[in-house]
């Protein structure tokens, strides 16, 4: 049950409330894939920002693919400090989107929630934050809100990394420690450490041919080696407490292995074969050293060897004051962890950080994905609350 403020009009509550769910509808109508552009969706939320007096900085790049991408950060109120919300606007893809009676970007409000690719993970959150937002709109502000919306958390925290390494108002940030939130689907539950993420991949190069005859090299052969030395690296961190943290569920880090060698035939020499490994380690936990065995163990067998992602995980202190107070204001007795992982793992500067935001984890990236309409007045109830307490006057 949230916190509620007093001298409430139900009417009026009833106009807020359709405003963070017209806020969501806006932005899950503009598609934003990964794999493609989130221009269009981040100048929506450019027209937002600016409409409710932001000053806004807009962060332009591409991507490894060479797709543009865009960051906007937003910023309201004098000095340093206050409050920093961080979300981002691309989603996964909806190629196997299963509602028959509506697409995935075309928001649909049935049976009490809001279907759409994005309701969920995460343009629900922002649309709650923008509300609050918008409930603010002619309160005195003394200390900043700022508002990030990045591009590429799904795949890698492209844009996040490019927020921490030339965002000016990111460093206002750091500079002032503002207390920060991710605005990740937690069902409104403080959480205050989540798992890292890495990931690599190894590549070993054959030669196709016909396998009838002398001249093919099958690439999966020296990659065998290394999957049994992954495959001791993957025991071991299930056998080793080193490698488990009782705090999490799972309490151990995933090792996750995929191989491909793409095959086409059974008589034609894999000319490639490609072994992948993500895993997600938890604080204080030395992840590198996993890193450098792999990679150590594909120098060995002549493969090439490819960091991907490096993300260390969120890690606070439950009984800090800044979770106490975010626990009061959500109307929660206790914080948790969880193990998915957030652009958090980029933030790592702003030591006053946990994950808190509206909808479910077991929402976002389904085939059906929604958010439960209630979520909307919940979740904007707590982000207003979080701006009077720590940006405005008492």
């Amino acid at each position: 049950m949230t916190h509620k403020t007093s001298n409430r009009n139900p009417i009026r509550e009833m106009n807020l409330v359709a405003d963070a769910l017209e806020y969501a509808k806006s932005l899950v109508a503009v598609p934003s894939v990964s794999r493609d552009s989130n221009a269009p969706v981040s100048a929506v939320v450019e027209k937002h920002l600016v409409d409710l007096g932001f000053q806004v900085e807009r962060q332009e790049f591409l991507d490894p693919h060479g797709v543009p991408k865009v960051n906007v950060i937003g910023r309201k109120g004098p000095g340093i400090g206050g409050l920093a919300y961080f979300s981002h606007t691309d989603v996964v893809p909806a190629d196997t989107w299963t509602d028959a009676v509506h697409g995935p970007f075309t928001p649909t409000v049935r049976d009490g929630r809001l279907y759409g690719r994005g309701s969920c993970d995460m343009k629900g959150s922002l649309a709650c934050m923008l509300a609050a937002a918008a409930r603010m709109r002619d309160v005195e502000l003394t200390s900043p809100l700022y508002i990030v919306c990045t591009a590429d958390e799904e795949v890698g925290f492209h844009g996040a990394r490019r927020v921490v390494d030339a965002s000016t108002f990111y460093r206002e940030m750091v500079a002032g420690q503002s207390r920060a939130i991710i605005g990740e689907p937690t069902e409104l539950n403080v959480v205050y450490a989540h798992k890292g993420i890495y990931g690599f991949r190894v590549i070993s190069r054959g030669k196709a041919a016909h396998s009838s005859t002398r001249h093919g090299v099958n690439a999966n052969m020296a990659m065998i080696p290394f999957l049994m030395e992954m495959k001791r690296i993957h025991d071991e961190t299930l056998a080793d407490p080193a490698w488990r943290n009782d705090a999490f569920d799972p309490p151990w880090i995933s090792w996750n292995l995929g191989i491909n060698d793409h095959h086409c035939a059974v008589n034609i020499t894999a000319p490639e074969s490609v072994c992948t490994v993500y895993f997600r380690p938890m604080p204080g936990q030395d992840a590198d050293q996993l890193v450098e065995r792999a990679r150590a163990a594909a120098a060995q067998c002549n493969l090439e060897f490819h960091l991907e992602c490096r993300g260390l995980p969120l890690s606070g202190d439950p009984n800090s004051e800044f979770v106490q107070e975010t626990l009061k204001i959500a109307g929660k007795s206790q914080a948790k962890t969880v193990s998915y992982g957030t652009d958090g793992v980029c933030f790592t500067e702003l030591k006053q950080i946990l994950v808190i935001g509206p909808g479910s984890i077991q929402q976002a990236h389904t085939d059906d994905e929604w958010i439960a309409l209630s979520q909307f007045d919940a979740g904007t109830d707590v982000y207003e609350q979080m701006i009077r307490r720590w940006c405005a006057r008492a």
